[in-house]
């Protein structure tokens, strides 16, 4: 038999995963998508005091595409703004115990996610973002700029 390509806790992840769903009153709200595999992430972030006391998603995608946005909730639960600012998308496949080579984008995804939703908090409170938004070109490698 072939060898199972995703982790089982990859696979826990997909089968049950873990924040399903939207926060009505959401501090920050993220959608990312990916153009070539068509996945689209949403993520909402509640956060009060500079903690994150809650996270959900809404991902529209493949098994990976669900298990990282499971992860990374799960991930930034409890943690205050500046700490859910380091979660990387390595981070978020090593915590899932890996992920094939051809879905890690989908980990990148996540990243992008909460960073959007990060990126919304703060434009909703009136602070300055306190970072850069990763540009990852998903096709050719080469801006049109």
């Amino acid at each position: 038999m072939a060898e199972q390509p995703y982790s089982e806790k990859v696979m826990d992840h997909f089968m049950n995963p873990r924040n399903v769903g939207e926060i009505p009153n959401a501090s920050g709200i993220g959608t990312v998508g990916n153009p070539v595999c068509g996945d689209v992430m949403k993520m909402y972030l509640l956060v009060e005091d500079e903690v994150i006391v809650d996270a959900k998603f809404k991902t529209f995608g493949c098994g990976a595409a669900i298990s990282t946005s499971s992860m990374v909730t799960d991930m930034v639960k409890g943690k205050t703004i500046t700490e859910a600012l380091t979660i990387t998308n390595k981070a978020v496949a090593e915590a899932l115990g890996g992920l094939p080579t051809v879905k890690m984008h989908c980990s990148v995804l996540a990243e992008e996610a909460l960073r959007s939703a990060l990126k919304d908090y703060f434009v909703k409170i009136g602070k300055p973002v306190p970072f850069e938004e990763k540009q990852h070109s998903h096709e050719h490698g080469h801006d049109s700029r």
